[in-house]
């Protein structure tokens, strides 16, 4: 799409695409990663064990996604964690293309944070159906900068990473952000501490010189499963950040009030001249739009998912929009209703005026397929992961481990499904495909759960344009 509101040229952000030299990891910009990538063959995807009666540990899956293979939808390997308890829960490459520039810089590594254990993981993906685990950071070594709990994995573009933490050595607020550097060693804190109380996500637009970061809520909070008194209480977040992307500092927070309830994930549109975004506001059921307008950054909801009433609860059950994404031509935006048990897209080609294009009612409280082939859904979609072509969307079930516990009790015991539908950008459709089913509940040690996915070749949630 077009973006008329630019307001800092390649030429100031010191990035002259006309004379763009692409050396490093990655694709020069968002079109050459539709246009020149190849269908995605295998997925990286988190496998956990806390929260179930099996004590093993944590682990990444290697997920067959070719369908000429003779193993198509199945694990391939797996890589364990050294250590139990870890809650894998978001995941990133070392480098992406927003490193473009960086020569000998590959996009080969994965860096694997545990939430609840603050152990972080680098993972070599050399060989890419059978990566190892290579380095461990341990949890005291980032306790030593006061911080715990990490979510948010990015590189940047000098080929350092970048990692979102939600709290202090504690568990309590406020977090921050940790660096590591191209070694995978600890640099330091990135932000001047005490930048902000809450985090959770974050998205940057280097040429934009801008962050964006939400709030969830301290771990001490979180950790021990949801509580509506919590909320009441004003311990879950409702703002969003706007930092200075080189100085590391806030400029500007945004109160997204009760409509904003727990802002999660920050999706900037991938052209990097932009300022549009969204995120999703899971309590709330809403989607914000924010773009910048004369030197300051704005915010409005545009989307509104209803509360349904449900026989088995006391109150209306709030959809529960925990992941977005915006496909790599920024045409769409694509998300899940964990509770509804809905995945959905809206045109966004004017970012301020959404429109439905389609949904599908797979899983969930509300689900109309319940089941496919014949392996029964417990939970609703959650992690969504779209192809870089933009024709296939894959999800997986699980949330986190005690979140999971309360709302969909069932999947501790069966296990996660990844499951897709193909989509047509041209028609703006999705469509079950009712072929395709990865079994979580099928693991040699038993039932485990899944979050979140990964492309070798990058995704639509973790590459950022410089």
């Amino acid at each position: 799409m077009s973006d008329a509101n630019t307001n800092r040229s390649e030429s100031e952000s010191g990035h002259d695409h006309a004379d763009h030299h692409h050396a490093g990891p990655g694709y020069a910009t968002p079109q050459a990663a539709i246009e020149e990538s190849e269908r995605e063959t295998l997925a990286y995807v988190m496998g956990l064990y806390v929260g179930t009666d099996i004590d093993e540990p944590d682990f990444v899956a290697v997920v067959d996604l070719d369908p000429d293979s003779e193993t198509y939808c199945e694990i391939v390997d797996r890589v364990e964690m050294p250590a139990r308890g870890d809650e894998l829960h978001h995941f990133g490459w070392n480098a992406c293309s927003s490193s473009c520039h960086v020569e000998g810089l590959e996009r080969r590594h994965l860096i694997v944070p545990g939430q609840r254990s603050s152990r972080i993981h680098v993972i070599d993906t050399k060989d890419r159906r059978d990566p190892e685990l290579v380095e461990v950071i341990e949890p005291e070594e980032v306790f030593e900068y006061d911080l715990s709990a990490p979510h948010t994995v990015h590189c940047v573009p000098d080929g350092k990473i970048l990692l979102s933490m939600l709290g202090d050595a504690d568990g309590e607020l406020p977090g921050g952000f940790l660096e590591l550097n191209d070694d995978f060693e600890i640099e330091g804190r990135w932000e001047p501490p005490g930048e902000i109380e809450m985090n959770y996500d974050y998205w940057y637009q280097p040429r934009q010189n801008v962050m964006v970061s939400s709030e969830w809520a301290a771990p001490a909070t979180y950790q021990p499963g949801f509580d509506l008194e919590d909320v009441e209480d004003g311990k879950y977040g409702q703002q969003l950040h706007v930092w200075d992307w080189e100085e590391g500092t806030v400029e500007q927070t945004i109160d997204l009030g009760e409509e904003g309830l727990i802002p999660l994930e920050v999706r900037f549109l991938h052209t990097p001249e932009s300022t549009h975004g969204f995120v999703g506001a899971a309590l709330s059921s809403n989607v914000f739009h924010f773009w910048e307008e004369d030197g300051e950054y704005r915010a409005e909801k545009v989307i509104d998912f209803e509360a349904r009433e449900h026989p088995d609860w006391d109150m209306p059950v709030p959809a529960l929009p925990t992941d977005i994404l915006i496909s790599m031509d920024d045409r769409y935006l694509f998300g899940s209703n964990w509770l509804h048990g809905e995945v959905w897209m809206y045109d966004v080609s004017d970012p301020a005026n959404p429109q439905r294009a389609d949904s599908l009612s797979v899983g969930g409280h509300f689900g109309e397929v319940q089941e496919v082939q014949g392996r029964e859904l417990a939970a609703g979609p959650q992690m969504v992961q779209l192809s870089l072509d933009g024709e296939r969307l894959y999800w997986t079930t699980s949330l986190f481990s005690t979140w999971d516990d309360q709302f969909y009790p069932e999947e501790a015991e069966r296990g996660s499904v990844m499951l897709k539908a193909d989509v047509d950008p041209r028609k703006g459709t999705l469509e079950l495909d009712e072929d395709f089913l990865v079994d979580f509940g099928e693991c040699p040690a038993g039932p485990a759960r899944a979050h979140e996915i990964r492309w070798p070749d990058g995704d639509c949630t973790s590459d950022v344009w410089q």
